[in-house]
């Protein structure tokens, strides 16, 4: 484009272009007519970063003016993914950047592409936490979100030969534009050393660490709808507080040099390590407590400034801790309490609980976190004595209370004494929180029986449900225009900061023209992933195919092996009867397995080594396809939920704490195949009976069958079409290159099926042929396709942080 075309098109459209072409220049420093795509993404993310800025100020100087009380948001884990559509969306300003970069001859859409997921948790806890994120600066919630700035984050997922390998995420590579780096904000992490008692007026104690490393603070402004409000992520980087030892690099020793800096940024530069090893487990520890240092001092500091007294510390300030990562809070919380301001002990502890509150995810016990005792007192000798000190207190009280039967409170205990002393982390957040809640009203329930069946004994007051919750704007108004066009259309644009007026749609779903458009985008969104799997894969899919989908983290409760096994049985049907009328489908799965987890990654292989050998048969002519497409992330979440036309939601009844896929999937139009588990249940609830395929045993009935000792090798022996299946996956049908390759996991169900694969087989073929034979009918299909749109409002994360709010944090937005 030469100069004088150059300056034409700028007279064309408005300051967004201008300021755009102006970031190229003086920030990226390129000209236009040299610009890559990359350089053309960072200039449109640094010019609606210049928007964010000014809301953001003006938020920051309103919480302070009004005194606002401040939430404070804790987790290992902040899945935001990209967020250049986000905050072009928030701000309103979308369609007027799409514009300005079609004029200055940059295609909007392949600029999106190229900025990288910032791969900062594994799943959906990470997830949450960046819904919560969003939706508290929507609704106007004082929040302040506090993590680690993984420097390489969740691995990049490659499947060679059909088994998951992993890499690194090298996310930062070409920097990122939406942070700002505080190199004046900057905190002291201590591990290690000893711990000595001091008298002056009053006893107390001086912690020494032996190792220091420091905390450098990058903030990231997390813009809410229209801009109306701007919060905080503050993520955390690890410094050594000695960049290089000279002396040791004068005499040659380069790698001595830059040893202590190497061991200190190791705790910032992987999203959880593997914990098998017992240096993993130490580098756990470290970036659990790492971060949660960093974090209270520096809310500490905050709070010091604006009101001077901690005493008030409860009044202004929430801690929120997202699942038990954060559980050292407590303890933290305490020490600097009491050695730092020299709070009497009660007083600290008073303030401390009311203060805290604690969000369990999970039933599972091996995710419920514990460190052994040695360990924590190696790294952190002082919080150890705090938690002695606490364990004592908590256990005197209780023994005093008249229905006390055990006089060792053995479940309640900080400590579990029976498998080798260690730390019940859950025990330590439940404890040291106000409020624990759960995510679903299942899971909230399930937890008073059975992981916190004693403490609730105790303090039945503590626990309370509040259901999960997801942020519209990035899952139906961003990831998916045909449909939220549509809806806008319908009813106007209200619902997207009021998701429950969605509810004016029921009416439409018996209206035929509303249905067919409802349907046709549905049929943008297939054809969109058909490509994307063509692209990726060099598999052909059908539109017109049912896409039957489930996304998420390779685990056995989560029953991918269930979906397979169902599918293999449909492909045995196909060959036994080929002239039958099959409507054709497409299941595609989606997930990454921990990387220390070989029989989650042998899944992955079966799922890839069935896929081989089913899209290969013309037997099934497309009647059939399977597809594992690699390295899921909330941008290919994006791009697949808006197409799915059956949710796949079908974890162990139980098991599954809320998820919050099904809600995403069921807003966006898809009908859901699931137990009653997690928020399945409420979803239920919302959408009719009628609109939803639920299969399977319930979380008692499951519980009973284990307790009375699940024979699955009768269940399997009458169950003919499992047994076929079973034995195929055995003998190596799926598998010529490595016939025992899946003998140990068919021996598996046999013998120990813990997960209850077999127990539900029957059911879930039964569900899936119902939910099958349901789509060959496009009016009755759409119909309850629109009314899950329609029913699934309540899900907001919006209704979840104002529930919060209300009744736990007490920090509803001020009216200004």
């Amino acid at each position: 484009m030469n100069e004088a075309s150059w300056n034409m098109t700028m007279t064309k459209n408005g300051d967004l272009k201008r300021d755009i072409v102006e970031k190229l220049k003086y920030s990226v420093g390129k000209n236009p007519e040299h610009a890559r795509e990359h350089d053309w993404f960072a200039a449109a993310a640094l010019a609606a970063r210049d928007r964010i800025v000014d809301h953001w100020i003006t938020t920051t100087q309103n919480v302070y003016e009004h005194k606002q009380k401040r939430v404070y948001y804790l987790s290992l884990e902040f899945l935001i993914g990209r967020l250049l559509t986000d905050a072009l969306a928030n701000l309103g300003i979308l369609d007027e950047c799409r514009a300005a970069l079609s004029e200055l001859g940059v295609d909007f859409d392949k600029v999106v592409e190229l900025e990288p997921d910032a791969a900062l948790g594994n799943g959906g806890l990470g997830r949450l936490a960046a819904c919560f994120m969003e939706s508290m600066a929507t609704v106007g919630v004082a929040g302040f979100g506090y993590g680690i700035r993984y420097q390489h984050g969740l691995f990049r997922q490659l499947i060679q030969e059909g088994w998951q390998v992993e890499r690194p995420e090298d996310w930062l590579s070409f920097g990122n534009p939406w942070e700002f780096e505080r190199p004046e904000v900057a905190y002291v992490i201590g591990f290690g050393g000893r711990v000595e008692t001091k008298s002056n007026t009053v006893e107390h104690q001086i912690w020494t660490p032996a190792q220091q490393v420091m905390a450098l603070a990058y903030d990231t402004p997390i813009v809410g709808w229209q801009g109306r409000n701007v919060n905080t992520l503050r993520l955390w980087s690890a410094r050594s507080p000695n960049v290089l030892r000279l002396e040791e690099f004068n005499r040659g020793d380069y790698l001595g040099a830059v040893a202590e800096q190497a061991l200190s940024e190791a705790i910032s530069r992987v999203l959880y390590p593997n914990d098998t090893t017992l240096a993993g487990q130490e580098l756990r520890l470290k970036q659990e407590y790492f971060f949660t240092s960093a974090s209270l001092q520096d809310l500490m500091r905050r709070h010091r400034l604006q009101y001077g007294d901690f005493r008030s510390l409860p009044d202004k300030v929430a801690i929120q801790l997202n699942d038990t990562h954060p559980a050292l809070a407590v303890t933290e919380l305490m020490r600097l309490l009491v050695d730092h301001e020299q709070f009497p002990w009660k007083d600290a502890w008073e303030i401390t609980r009311r203060t805290i509150s604690y969000t369990n995810h999970t039933l599972l016990p091996e995710a419920l976190e514990s460190w052994s005792v040695p360990l924590i007192e190696r790294l952190l000798p002082r919080h150890m004595q705090i938690i002695y000190q606490i364990n004592g207190d908590i256990l005197e009280e209780l023994r005093a209370l008249p229905d006390t039967s055990d006089p060792f409170l053995s479940a309640v205990s900080l400590i579990d004494e029976q498998s080798g002393r260690r730390v019940r982390m859950g025990n330590l957040a439940f404890l040291g929180a106000h409020k624990v809640n759960g995510v679903s009203a299942l899971h909230t329930e399930l937890m008073k029986r059975t992981v916190f069946k004693d403490l609730h004994h105790y303090y039945p007051d503590r626990i309370t449900n509040k259901t999960n919750g997801i942020t519209p704007r990035r899952w139906l108004y961003q990831c998916n225009r045909p449909l939220s066009g549509l809806i806008t259309a319908a009813i106007g644009e209200g619902w997207v900061d009021d998701l429950e007026k969605l509810e004016a749609l029921a009416p439409l779903a018996e209206d035929a023209s509303f249905r067919d458009r409802f349907a046709e985008a549905k049929r943008q969104n297939k054809i969109r992933l058909a490509t994307i799997i063509g692209e990726r894969l060099g598999i052909r899919t059908d539109p017109e195919a049912m896409f039957d989908i489930q996304i998420k983290r390779i685990h056995e409760y989560k029953r991918q092996l269930l979906n397979i096994l169902e599918a293999i049985a449909l492909y045995d049907e196909i060959r036994a009867q080929p002239t039958a009328n099959w409507h054709p489908r497409v299941k595609v799965f989606a997930g990454k397995a921990a990387a220390s987890y070989h029989q989650a990654k042998t899944i992955i292989k079966l799922i890839n080594d069935v896929a081989d050998v089913i899209n290969q048969d013309p037997a099934v002519r497309g009647k059939l396809k399977i597809v594992f497409l690699p390295n899921y992330n909330v941008s290919l979440a994006e791009r697949i939920i808006p197409a799915a036309d059956l949710s796949v939601q079908i974890s162990t009844a139980g098991m599954e704490a809320s998820g919050t896929g099904n809600m995403k999937f069921a807003l966006n139009g898809a009908l859901t195949i699931g137990t009653l588990d997690g928020a399945n249940v409420e979803i239920k609830e919302r959408v009719g009976d009628d609109n939803i395929f639920i299969f399977g045993m319930t979380a008692d009935e499951v519980a009973e069958r284990r307790a009375s000792g699940y024979d699955a090798r009768a269940v399997i022996e009458a169950t003919p079409a499992l047994k076929d299946v079973l034995r195929a996956v055995e003998m190596g049908v799926f598998s010529h290159d490595d016939p025992n390759r899946y003998r140990d996991l068919v021996h598996g169900l046999y013998d120990n099926d813990h997960f209850m694969v077999t127990a539900d087989f029957a059911a879930y073929s039964a569900a899936q042929a119902r939910a099958l034979a349901g789509f060959t009918d496009r009016t009755a299909w759409f119909e309850k396709a629109v009314l899950n749109t329609a029913n699934v409002g309540w899900f907001s994360s919006d209704r979840t942080i104002r529930d919060y709010a209300r009744e736990i944090w007490q920090a509803l937005p001020i009216e200004k």
